[in-house]
């Protein structure tokens, strides 16, 4: 017997050796990617958003340039920067993987695969189109537009006067109602 239990206490020794180098890898993994930030900034220069690793905006810039531009279109740039930086995310989680707890682990793989899943790569950029400037643009479900509107039409011209109207003599009765409250 002393032999088994010698055997059994140097499997658990060895188990709990691999948990703990285990925790270390994944707790400087943690720490590489927690101060890891993104910046992307749009071909003009006008716009620039940082965001970070949880892919969550940090910073947001626009330059006095962009006053010039259409709502519309800085809001779009700034969504699609966004969406940018956010799609970067799974590559630095797959560096620093490789830097710590290394390429084999399986489930450092899966993290990355919900990174992916989570922060998909950007459409192609394409020349976003924007409702014309009199449009209304709603952001609902069924991300419907509205037509433009038409100013309301001009009142009508007031009518004539009408006489005004004579009141009833108030009848004393005894019920005391519609009589006056102050007698």
């Amino acid at each position: 017997m002393p032999e088994s239990i010698d055997a059994s206490d140097a499997l658990i020794d060895n188990w709990t050796k691999r948990l703990e180098e285990n925790a270390a890898r994944y707790q400087a993994l943690a720490d590489r990617m927690q101060g890891q930030t993104v910046t992307e900034r749009s071909k003009d220069g006008t716009v620039e958003v940082t965001i970070d690793s949880r892919g969550l905006l940090k910073n947001l810039v626009i330059a006095e340039t962009a006053a010039g531009k259409r709502m519309a279109e800085v809001s779009a740039q700034v969504m699609q920067l966004v969406q940018r930086a956010q799609a970067r995310i799974p590559e630095l989680l797959q560096q620093a993987m490789t830097e710590t707890t290394g390429t084999g682990d399986q489930a450092a793989a899966e993290i990355v695969r919900e990174a992916q899943s989570t922060f998909p790569a950007p459409p192609p950029e394409a020349e976003p189109a924007f409702p014309e400037p009199g449009r209304v643009r709603r952001f609902l479900p069924e991300d419907v537009e509205e037509p433009p509107r038409t100013p309301p039409a001009p009142p009508a011209p007031p009518a004539s006067p009408q006489p005004p109207r004579r009141r009833r003599p108030v009848e004393d009765d005894d019920d005391d109602f519609g009589g006056p409250i102050l007698s």
